[in-house]
């Protein structure tokens, strides 16, 4: 029984996956110019904030503009968020002694970062060994499924005071919208620095094929030293519309598809 909710924590997670970036995808390509932009190069589009980001790609460059990079996306989505799922349900058993235990916020920070351990011990490391950070940050998925789990509590405990039914049952697509939102608000202001240092990272080298950083710590310096602590949020306004609806979708489709799959079961 256990393998088979696993899975169907997979499937919902790869619906969801693909159903944000399918909703959300322009606004992640605005975000990703936003943060290779740092003012110095001048053949780079710039552009006043995330509307007129929009609009401008939309008018000169399209449809096809504004979902540049789709596939890889979507396919990348849908893997890593029925992999994530998948993984983390079963880490979460690892601290769990029966289905009814609630996780305290250690343990829940502990099952998210856990998935490290169990994707080494799997093999799939080996395979995706570079990919992983690009799908997704653990440190950044540690933080927001913590918040989730812990603001999801409180939420049912509010909810069943006096209500029939208890457990997670009281709790709708609106309130799956405020806990996807407001656990990645909590994450994007602790990680966001990392990933603008990861996109400058990846951008094209210079003219003479020199990168235009060596390193982490580089990227650190010369964003302080030119742009200060602002350089490192830079994007952040398009990061925030895009992921925290994103996240929002994520959840609620990632919830119902799993209620879908519970009433099925119970037919059954």
């Amino acid at each position: 029984m256990a393998g088979k909710w696993e899975w169907e924590n997979a499937t919902a997670g790869a619906v969801a996956g693909f159903t944000t970036v399918a909703i959300m995808h322009p606004l992640d390509v605005v975000r990703t110019r936003f943060q290779v932009n740092d003012g110095r190069i001048s053949n780079l589009p710039s552009y006043k904030n995330t509307p007129n980001a929009l609009f401008t790609i939309a008018r000169s460059e399209g449809l096809r503009g504004l979902y540049a990079g789709f596939y890889p996306a979507v396919l990348g989505s849908s893997i890593s968020w029925g992999l994530f799922f998948f993984f983390y349900s079963r880490a979460k058993e690892r601290y769990s002694r029966d289905e009814k235990d609630n996780l305290s916020p250690g343990l829940h920070l502990a099952a998210a970062d856990a998935l490290r351990t169990i994707l080494k011990e799997e093999g799939w490391t080996a395979l995706y060994r570079g990919i992983w950070p690009s799908l997704f940050l653990v440190s950044h998925g540690a933080i927001q499924f913590t918040a989730y789990e812990e603001l999801r509590k409180v939420l049912v405990e509010f909810k069943s005071e006096g209500a029939k039914s208890k457990g997670a049952e009281v709790l709708n697509s609106l309130d799956y919208t405020f806990l996807g939102a407001s656990s990645k608000v909590a994450a994007i202001l602790f990680t966001y620095p990392i990933q603008v240092i990861r996109s400058r990272l990846q951008q094209r080298p210079n003219t003479d094929g020199v990168p235009r950083y060596a390193d982490s710590f580089h990227v650190v310096r010369e964003t302080a030293r030119f742009e200060g602590v602002r350089g490192f949020y830079k994007g952040i306004t398009a990061n925030l519309l895009k992921n925290v609806p994103a996240s929002a979708v994520t959840f609620v489709v990632y919830e119902n598809v799993l209620k879908v799959f519970k009433l099925t079961r119970r037919k059954d």
